[in-house]
């Protein structure tokens, strides 16, 4: 914090310095993620279908699940008890 707060030349070198070695280490551990799980689907060669299985789940980017329900009214419900009490009179 000492370093962002003075704005001076030193300071700032040594925040790109922590910067660029943070960025290096998460670089590296991703690459090493990566050959591990090639590593792991090239074992799975024998099964095709854990193959394929393994290769979409890896080419597959992150998507967050939004648990959203419209009431009644109209109005979005984001509480999981008002979300199955949505549930249930919808069904009921």
């Amino acid at each position: 914090m000492e370093w962002l707060q003075d704005p001076s030349q030193t300071n700032v070198d040594n925040v790109n310095n922590v910067r660029r070695d943070a960025s290096r280490h998460f670089r590296n551990k991703k690459k090493e993620y990566l050959k591990a799980k090639i590593e792991e689907l090239e074992s799975k060669i024998k099964n095709i279908r854990d193959l394929y299985r393994g290769i979409n789940d890896f080419k597959k980017a992150y998507q967050p699940r939004t648990n959203i329900v419209k009431d009644e009214k109209g109005d979005f419900v984001a509480d999981s008890h008002s979300i199955l009490a949505r549930w249930e009179n919808h069904f009921s």
